[in-house]
């Protein structure tokens, strides 16, 4: 049998060779490769690494040039304080910087920068150019490498106004193993422009210019207003982003927050458009996006991905920035505060009914200015999730804020009562087949008498001006509302509006203590699980019991179930609890469980509200559109569809060509 013998490249080692080598200190040129190769990843990462240091240097003029993608050429120009003629040759050394003296200041650190690793990095895979002038007398001084060698030493720099003007040409020219990893010039300019826009949806005070092969891709002028802020946004994500999002603006114990959350409808495939900021520094937090995800969560249609631009303010002290060699992670000392900070807050904002476009006076507030005092609902909210392993009667008070929250489970829960609940929570609208035509008008009434004073609808002069939704004016093919309100017209889904309504309603009514005592089976109910499962049992009894279930191991791979609350007494228990035991965890929280509950009642829900192709009287219509205005999250189903559409009266006029 001919065998072939296996060629070693040159620059193959082998194991005997390794073996031989000793320890020794890597050559200055090559660490300094090694080392870019953790920061500069591609142009893109020359381009955020030198606008950071420009920033960083009080620039509030910043032009970006790049030809071919930033492969062979990157031009950053600032108006900034500038670097001592003296301290050039120090610049492009590693570990080198005036951001911090002392590791007090960097458990404080405010700068975008702090490693003095950038220029050090970036001159040791490109030719670099850095000149820079600290006076407005036109002459500056610069100095010259070509991968980390230097070419020309400290020169002047004539007709160099104040600021740095740094010049990287050819970049990687030598280390042709990363730039063969490089994508297409389009496609790294566009990570380019990402990075530009980035930085100026959070410096509004810089004046951003970028230009690409010589053509100006971005102009964005300084916007030191509420009204400019909020121009800047609608260029750099869009009209439909900027008009539909909902503005907010929040703070408790220390933590602000402001920016915009995008509505729902405009959800995307991608999550392209999401934009954190804490302090100023872009980043990417799990625990924030988790947080985000959690107020999303039931709003958004099938795996969508929300948009939103946030800005959080956190006290230095209380977050660590030196995670990452690309500074993009953080970490946060009160990990768990901040999340439930964002999640209450995100999800109360995105709660709140909104018709149409965003109001222009709000949306135009200034980013990150005087903020309202902290809102007292938020110290409720951490304290319900306070739970404690078995429901008791204490009460957990927050003194500071002057509101308790009680949990009681004495009282117990009839029949009789639950089974008026359900009725009243399933079917707020009496259905067709209940009711003959003549007496729908009193069934409305009926369904309005069940909304409490509080939530029940001011009759108005003109409903058209005062209801965002307006008035019923038809039903289209026994599934569509049509409605009529000062901007145009209105298109409601009767069926996804009315299965929110119910969940909410439903939910609403879970809360309540007594929804989770338990009711005893009169006959108890043999369910068959995995020995897995069974093994899962003893580990998830707490949590069980939370839910109102009394379940009990009966054989290797059986449960005996006693007791259910009453709102399950006709759920599916043979699917329920083998659910239950693969996704509950005995380390899972209240959300968890919240989240459980979520999905088993948006079910419920969803058979209990009205179905389509069901004729409605324009009062039931209306009574409809009246609980959509009082409802949470009323502007998307259970599923995250959309519940309704608004098309105003110009969008109408263009579509028949009316005044052209």
């Amino acid at each position: 049998m001919q065998t072939e013998s296996l060629a070693i490249e040159p620059n193959q080692i082998s194991m005997a060779d390794r073996v031989s080598r000793r320890i020794q200190t890597l050559a200055p040129a090559l660490a300094n490769q090694i080392a870019a190769g953790e920061v500069i990843e591609r142009p893109a990462s020359v381009v955020k690494e030198l606008l950071e240091n420009a920033i960083d240097a009080g620039a509030t003029e910043l032009v970006v040039r790049v030809e071919q993608g930033g492969t062979t050429l990157i031009e950053i120009i600032d108006n900034g304080f500038g670097i001592h003629p003296e301290d050039l040759p120090l610049a492009i050394m590693r570990h080198a910087t005036s951001k911090v003296r002392s590791s007090e200041e960097l458990a404080a650190i405010q700068s975008l920068g702090f490693r003095g690793e950038a220029l050090a990095s970036i001159a040791a895979v490109s030719r670099l150019t850095l000149a820079s002038s600290q006076t407005d007398d036109g002459i500056g001084f610069q100095i010259e490498l070509h991968g980390a060698a230097l070419q020309n030493e400290q020169a002047l720099a004539n007709a160099m106004n104040r600021g740095t003007h740094v010049r990287v040409q050819d970049l990687f020219f030598n280390v042709p193993a990363r730039r063969k990893f490089l994508k297409r010039q389009a496609t790294e300019y566009q990570h380019i422009e990402e990075v530009v826009r980035r930085m100026a949806l959070t410096h509004f005070d810089i004046h951003f210019t970028l230009e690409h092969n010589d053509q100006i891709r971005l102009n964005l002028p300084l916007a030191d207003s509420g009204e400019l802020r909020y121009q800047r946004v609608l260029q750099l994500l869009g009209r439909q982003f900027a008009e539909n999002a909902y503005w907010i603006d929040a703070e408790a114990n220390g933590l602000h927050m402001a920016g915009w959350l995008g509505h729902p409808s405009d959800a995307r495939a991608q999550a392209d458009m999401q934009y954190i900021y804490v302090n100023g520094r872009i980043v990417k937090d799990k625990t924030i996006s988790h947080a985000l995800r959690m107020a999303y969560d039931g709003i958004l249609h099938g795996h969508q991905h929300s948009a939103y631009l946030l800005f959080l303010e956190v006290d230095p002290h209380e977050i660590d920035v030196n995670v990452h060699p690309t500074k993009h992670e953080i970490r946060f000392l009160s990990q768990r505060e901040v999340h439930e900070f964002v999640r209450h807050f995100a999800k109360e904002t995105l709660s709140q009914f909104q018709t149409a476009s965003a109001d222009l006076a709000v949306a135009m507030k200034p980013l990150m200015g005087h903020s309202p005092e902290p809102q007292p609902r938020y110290q409720d909210a951490l304290a319900l999730h306070q739970v404690p392993s078995q429901p008791s009667s204490d009460h957990s008070t927050n003194s500071s804020q002057g509101h308790s929250v009680s949990y009681q489970n004495n009282h117990k829960l009839g029949a009789d009562y639950v089974a008026n609940a359900v009725q009243k929570y399933l079917a707020p609208l009496r259905t067709p087949q209940e009711l003959s035509h003549e007496d729908s008008d009193s069934a409305q009434a009926d369904a309005l008498s069940n909304m409490s004073e509080h939530d029940r609808p001011v009759q108005a002069s003109n409903p058209v001006d005062e209801y965002p939704l307006g008035i019923a004016i038809a039903q289209l093919h026994g599934i569509y509302i049509l409605a009529q309100n000062t901007e145009g017209l209105i298109i409601v889904d009767m069926h996804a509006a009315h299965e929110r309504i119910v969940l909410e309603q439903m939910k609403q009514a879970w809360d309540k203590p007594e929804f989770w005592q338990s009711q005893q089976l009169l006959l108890p109910k043999v369910v068959k699980i995995s020995i897995s499962q069974a093994d899962r049992l003893q580990q998830l009894q707490d949590k069980l019991h939370r839910l109102g279930l009394e379940v009990d191991l009966y054989g290797d791979d059986q449960v005996l179930i006693r007791g259910v609350p009453a709102i399950l007494q006709k759920a599916d228990l043979e699917q329920l609890i083998p659910e239950l035991l693969n996704d509950l965890d005995p380390n899972d929280d209240v959300q968890g469980l919240t989240r459980k509950r979520d999905q088993l009642l948006a079910g419920m829900a969803c058979h209990g509200a009205v179905r389509a192709h069901r004729q409605l009287s324009l009062s039931e219509m209306n009574a409809l559109l009246r609980q959509m205005e009082q409802t949470e999250f009323a502007s998307q189903c259970n599923h995250g569809r959309p519940t309704w559409r608004a098309f105003p009266l110009a969008q109408l006029d263009k579509l028949f060509a009316r005044g052209e």
